[in-house]
């Protein structure tokens, strides 16, 4: 497995990773139910994805469900479930005219059999596009890809093909969902929470965090650009001290 690696010229980030937060607040404060809010949400992903090639920002992926969202209600996961099935039945042929690639990560068995064969498709229609890397978290959790990753990582040691010694952290990076993408530069949480939500873990260890007050359905392009020019003005030293 090749790890992608990229550099830039540019100031912007290449990878811009997005936690979509206050669907069901958004619906709340207008007197519709949460799914009503996770409907508009589905909706600004296609003109965020849209205005990724005129930011410079060529990598953009947006957590759509984690592993822990099956708390929820059961009547909001079957419309969540229903809601990702529309959408790549709607926005695939979109995607693809727009030169959109299409990848999913996460752990796909707990999914429905009809939206794992949709999202295969998606995938599979797409692969050769090179526009926008569009990367959909879904029944995602970095603890459980960690887990997943090490894993198959052992069965690698056991069964003789890797060598205890020659585990590093590239190695193992090769084994994530992930392993095809570079790191995100940026990290967005809308709807004012502050916290990472198990979103990412490895990938943003030196990400720059944005957590803004615009609830998901309310970010538009307009939003995406300011948050994307204030990255600009920050220095990112990796660990290094400033010169």
């Amino acid at each position: 497995m090749n790890i992608r690696k990229e550099t830039r010229d540019t100031d912007g980030p290449n990878h811009v990773a997005i936690i979509m937060d206050g669907n069901g607040r958004w619906a709340t404060q207008r007197g519709k139910p949460r799914l009503f809010g996770h409907q508009a949400g589905a909706r600004r992903v296609r003109e965020v994805v849209k205005a990724c090639p005129d930011l410079g920002v060529k990598y953009v992926t947006i957590f759509a469900f984690s592993t822990e969202n099956w708390k929820r209600t059961q009547t909001e996961v079957a419309g969540l479930m229903a809601l990702f099935r529309r959408y790549i039945q709607r926005e695939a042929n979109y995607l693809h005219r727009m030169g959109v690639c299409v990848r999913f990560i996460g752990d796909r068995v707990r999914l429905d059999k009809k939206l794992q064969a949709l999202m295969d498709f998606l995938e599979d229609l797409t692969k050769d596009n090179s526009t926008t890397h569009l990367t959909i978290a879904l029944n995602y959790g970095a603890r459980d890809e960690v887990t997943r990753a090490t894993q198959r990582m052992a069965v690698e040691v056991a069964e003789g093909r890797l060598k205890p010694e020659q585990v590093n952290s590239e190695v193992l990076a090769s084994f994530l969902d992930t392993y095809v993408l570079p790191d995100p530069d940026l990290v967005i949480r809308t709807s004012g929470e502050a916290r990472i939500s198990n979103f990412l873990l490895w990938q943003s260890a030196y990400a720059e965090y944005e957590f803004i007050d615009t609830h998901w359905p309310d970010f538009t392009p307009e939003v995406f650009e300011a948050v994307v020019n204030r990255y600009g003005g920050r220095d990112r030293r990796f660990g290094a001290a400033r010169a």
